[in-house]
């Protein structure tokens, strides 16, 4: 079983579809193996994003992700990254496909409604920056 990190966005959670994003993960599929709703600081932010520090738009990221809560969760399943990616849609909303969460959820490209990680060695190391092994039921 693979683990993957996803996370609802400040604009999602302001938006209140925690649950209906939620239930897209466990309607295909995927579990809720730990999950909490937090506020970033931007340290935090800095520090989880620090891999775009050198792209035009990491101060605006790290400003977006502390604007509001996130709900940061460890999804489980049977390739649980690449499932996850499916679910959540191109990262542009415009262009995600209709059904995925950004289509139904996003309302930018910015402001597009959950993260999700790109890779089983990047799940791993979000994983770690947000969870201890024994929050991971």
């Amino acid at each position: 079983m693979e683990k993957t990190l996803s996370i609802i966005k400040p604009d999602a959670v302001a938006n209140n579809v925690i649950g209906k994003i939620i239930d897209r993960f466990e309607s295909n599929g995927l579990r809720v193996a730990a999950m909490r709703k937090i506020q970033l600081t931007k340290k935090d932010a800095a520090k989880f994003y620090e891999v775009h520090k050198e792209r035009p738009f990491f101060n605006d990221l790290v400003e977006y992700m502390t604007s509001g809560p996130v709900v940061v969760m460890v999804l489980e399943g049977e390739n649980a990254v690449l499932k996850n990616r499916e679910l959540m849609g191109a990262t542009d909303p415009k262009k995600a496909a209709p059904g995925t969460i950004r289509a139904d959820f996003a309302e930018s490209i910015e402001a597009n409604a959950v993260h999700g990680s790109d890779s089983l060695e990047n799940a791993q190391k979000e994983i770690r920056f947000f969870f201890a092994e024994r929050e991971i039921l």
